[in-house]
């Protein structure tokens, strides 16, 4: 087997490639980046390599990806399942794998508290592929940090260049993939193969509330196409008053501007969410749920304090229209998309968000069927 050092050259959707001591590390955001912002909720999902994969040509019969996941185990919760890797031969899902072990941390979601337990590594075997040329990606999980220690092949490999446009989509954990069963299965991931684009995805879980690092990520990563899907942790978080909100959203959209004037720019409101839509946040854990062994979210804030500047997502989506349209009369290029296009009330009645703020897997792909008709056909022009 030859072993083939893993650089940017072999990588797409990551930001960089931390050298660590075992192999390295995707991190979807650039150091600088993180070091404006030293939260754990961060630091952990910006590492969790969704939307970023392993793009090579090759003839190779076998291919071994050693790698070190880390995994999260939420104490009193389901046990998760482990990570997903996808393998795609010529853009055609061909194998998966996952890897067992790793390093596991545990959270106690009544406490709080965050216990880190070491692990090994693991090699993921692909096997009896075509002695031919063909272009391989190896699409990393995007629930769990993947460190890459090595890639090894039957077969010399080579970069492979493209040519299509650059999507770069961000978002909250419905973006990130939450729910979705493996890389390429996640709602951007599915936009991006039936549009035939390439991905970026900084669909941070938790992490999207118009955070200025992560404006000036955008306005300084290359792409053709942009679109970013605001409010769901702005709620979650309770974090902004519509006073604040609003400068803010204007702020974010500046900076997006300041690097990509022309670029068509779609801004995409939240998705339905019932117990959101007219009660504010902080979004809590149901802690009735909770003690069954279930997942579940619910909406602490009081509706009584909207008059007062408090955000439900009715709010913001009523300003996000209000603000897009007033500045689309000098930025054409510049589009609105209601979340609700993309799961709305009719999809609630049928297919309930299973914890009350996430859609189940089925749902990320009647969102990607929606979202390419609406956003590939109108403001993403081919």
């Amino acid at each position: 087997m030859i072993t083939t050092p893993i650089t940017v050259e072999l990588v797409r959707g990551a930001a960089e490639l931390e050298r660590t001591e075992r192999g390295v590390l995707p991190h979807r955001l650039a150091a600088w980046a993180r070091a404006q912002y030293d939260d754990g909720q961060m630091s952990m999902v910006e590492s969790q390599p969704s939307g970023v994969r392993l793009v090579f040509r090759t003839r190779a019969t076998a291919i071994e990806l050693e790698t070190l996941p880390t995994k999260r185990d939420y104490l009193g919760a389901p046990a998760r399942t482990d990570g997903v890797y996808d393998l795609l031969v010529d853009g055609q899902l061909t194998a998966q794998a996952s890897a067992p072990g790793g390093d596991v941390i545990r959270i106690d979601l009544v406490t709080g508290s965050i216990e880190t337990r070491p692990g090994e590594s693991s090699t993921l075997r692909f096997e009896g592929l075509a002695d031919a040329p063909k272009t391989v990606e190896i699409w990393l999980p995007h629930d769990e940090t993947a460190e890459l220690v090595a890639l090894r092949t039957d077969a010399p490999i080579e970069p492979v260049a493209t040519s299509r446009r650059t999507w770069l989509h961000h978002g909250s954990s419905i973006s990130h993939g939450s729910n979705a069963q493996h890389p390429t299965g996640t709602w951007p991931a599915l936009v991006a193969a039936r549009a035939g684009v390439e991905l970026i995805n900084l669909g941070l879980g938790g992490s999207a509330f118009l955070q200025p690092f992560i404006a000036r990520t955008i306005r300084d990563t290359p792409a053709d196409l942009i679109s970013v899907k605001l409010g769901i942790n702005i709620v979650n978080t309770d974090s902004l008053r519509l006073r604040s909100f609003t400068p803010a959203l204007h702020g974010f959209l500046d900076t997006i501007r300041d690097g990509h004037p022309d670029t068509p720019l779609l801004v995409v409101s939240p998705i339905l969410c019932p117990i959101h839509e007219d009660t504010p946040g902080p979004t809590g854990w149901d802690l009735s749920a909770l003690a069954t062994g279930q997942l579940r979210f619910t909406a602490t804030g009081n509706p009584e304090e909207v008059p007062a500047g408090k955000l439900t997502l009715t709010v913001i989506r009523d300003e996000l229209a209000r603000v897009v349209a007033q500045r689309a009369e000098t930025d054409p290029r510049l589009h609105y998309l209601d979340g609700r296009t993309l799961y709305g009330a009719a999809d609630n009645a049928t297919n309930p968000l299973p914890d009350d703020l996430h859609p189940d897997y089925p749902t990320h792909q009647v969102m990607a069927d929606r979202f390419t008709e609406h956003a590939f056909a109108g403001p993403f022009p081919g």
